[in-house]
């Protein structure tokens, strides 16, 4: 009969064969980062308990730092989060610090509304925030008034006008903005931004998931 080890990495994709060589966080450390990745996915215990076949009391303990899971437990709790156990262990990352290249931005928009954005900060497993830069051309919009929130449950947008006029209408709300404005509203309602004049408008926005309202 093959091992817990062997089991779990027979389980889990080629690159997740180091995670079983690796040394593991500690308890405490782990238990948080687990914690921290289930509230920024909306999951409460009982749901990742669901999604992961790891019990309820068993999450809570290790969330506390009580206990250090096993190999194959850390798997199930890394599917449940919809993670790789090598991400949730984070043997993905080079360290405490995370550099994006200017030439490594991932970027995009919608040609047809004007709109250009590019996302300035690394999409590492568990970050709380996105910082992105857009551009709207004028007459451009992010998106239409009847499109569909974009953020998770409990997201908050923070927008910063670098240059030219920009319009936020929230919630059916229109709300002018001018260079060296700053907004910050709830991202989980129906949102865009206009841009009515004349000239090129940019703005940097940072959006923060999975917080609670006050």
């Amino acid at each position: 009969m093959p091992s817990a080890t062997q089991a779990t990495r027979a389980n889990t994709a080629p690159g997740d064969a180091a995670a079983g060589e690796a040394e593991a966080p500690e308890p405490a450390v782990l238990g948080a980062r687990v914690k921290a990745l289930r509230e920024s996915s909306g999951l409460s215990l009982r749901d990742l308990a669901a999604r992961s076949g790891v019990s309820a009391p068993m999450l809570s303990q290790v969330e506390r730092g009580d206990t250090s899971p096993t190999l194959t437990v850390a798997a199930r709790i890394a599917s449940g989060l919809d993670l790789r156990l090598s991400q949730l262990l984070r043997l993905d990352e080079g360290g405490a610090v995370t550099v994006t290249r200017a030439a490594r931005r991932r970027r995009g928009g919608n040609a047809r509304r004007g709109h250009r954005y590019e996302v300035l900060t690394a999409g590492v497993p568990g970050q709380r925030a996105e910082l992105s830069r857009h551009t709207l051309a004028p007459g451009g919009a992010t998106g239409a008034a009847d499109d569909p929130p974009m953020h998770e449950p409990g997201s908050r947008e923070t927008a910063l006008v670098e240059d030219g006029e920009l319009v936020l209408v929230c919630d059916g709300e229109p709300y002018e903005l001018r260079a060296g404005d700053c907004v910050t509203f709830d991202a989980d309602l129906p949102h865009h931004f206009e841009n009515p004049t004349r000239a090129d408008a940019t703005f940097l926005a940072v959006v923060a998931a999975g917080l609670r309202r006050s």
